[in-house]
């Protein structure tokens, strides 16, 4: 895995994660935007 070196990219990753899961326990404003938000991070993560 080849992870991101920058770290507004690292941030903005980690954010995305977490709003990924809180939408996904139901807190959040819906599933849609929970799965998107989760992939988004993960592949800022791995840089894709």
């Amino acid at each position: 895995m080849n992870f991101t070196k920058n770290i507004g990219m690292l941030l903005l990753a980690i954010y995305l994660i977490c709003v990924g899961i809180v939408t996904l326990t139901g807190i959040g404003i819906g599933i849609l935007t929970g799965v998107l938000a989760l992939l988004a991070g993960i592949f800022i993560l791995i840089g894709r």
